[in-house]
């Protein structure tokens, strides 16, 4: 178990939160360090943005361990799947990552880390707030899925010359993504360039009927749809190879 990982969970979460935002199409509003307003109000009722952006680093631990590690039942997780969890729980509410953990669970820890962040991923891109910030999630959540399994792989593995070694495991993932991306994303311009092949003129449009015609205008939206999806899923493993390739650099350094 991972008893007492909260400090690591909780620096590698604080990369990405960043320091004071206040970004319009944010529906948290003004946020230090990923500490809403409203949030620290709880905690110092009649606080100002100033006194958020002033948090100090003992109330903002006492936060981020009530408000969320707690929430996930963190000290029960183990090393790993505790981090994908927790980082998931801030972004998205502890009782929605709580929920998805408990759907996804299953096998090694590491298929479990995979399996809840690409849970977590795909359910971003329904938020109105993708186009804005899709980018940024996507890294982030890539991030925290490769660092996740690096921990619940150096942590499961054995004492006696494991094979393959972790750092072995996540090269073999890197390469296993890339490989994937650039499927994926041949994939997609090749349905880009198919449906825009195959749609009919005015001209050939005269000798069909309205049925033929609603198909085939429903098949040209299935084929632009799935060409989206693929390079869409192209750009996440893209990201995915780049991240398991920076966590086997730092597992091989001996800094996991």
């Amino acid at each position: 178990m991972a008893v007492g990982n909260f400090a690591n969970c909780l620096n590698v979460t604080l990369a990405y939160e960043g320091g004071w935002a206040e970004h319009p199409k944010d529906p948290g509003g003004a946020t230090m360090k990923g500490v809403t307003l409203a949030t620290f109000r709880r905690w110092k009722p009649g606080a100002t943005k100033t006194d958020l952006r002033n948090i100090s680093t003992e109330t903002l631990q006492k936060i981020y361990r009530a408000d969320y590690w707690e929430p996930v039942k963190g000290d029960t997780l183990a090393r790993g799947v505790d981090l994908a969890t927790f980082d998931y729980g801030v972004n998205s509410g502890p009782a929605t990552a709580r929920k998805q953990l408990l759907k996804v669970l299953g096998g090694t820890d590491a298929e479990t880390v995979k399996r809840l962040c690409k849970a977590r991923l795909s359910s971003y891109q329904s938020f109105k707030t993708w186009i804005t910030f899709g980018k940024g999630w996507t890294v982030r959540v890539t991030a925290v899925e490769a660092k996740g399994v690096a921990w619940s792989l150096v942590a499961d593995a054995p004492v006696d010359a494991p094979t393959p070694s972790p750092a072995e495991a996540l090269k073999a993932e890197g390469i296993k993504a890339a490989s994937t991306a650039k499927i994926q994303g041949n994939g997609g311009y090749a349905s880009a360039g198919g449906a825009g092949g195959g749609v009919a003129t005015p001209t050939h449009a005269d000798n069909l009927d309205q049925l033929a015609t609603w198909l085939l205008a429903g098949i040209v939206v299935g084929a632009i749809a799935l060409a989206v999806y693929l390079l869409w899923r192209s750009h996440i493993n893209k990201k995915r190879a780049e991240a398991y390739r920076a966590e086997a650099a730092i597992v091989e350094s001996g800094a996991a």
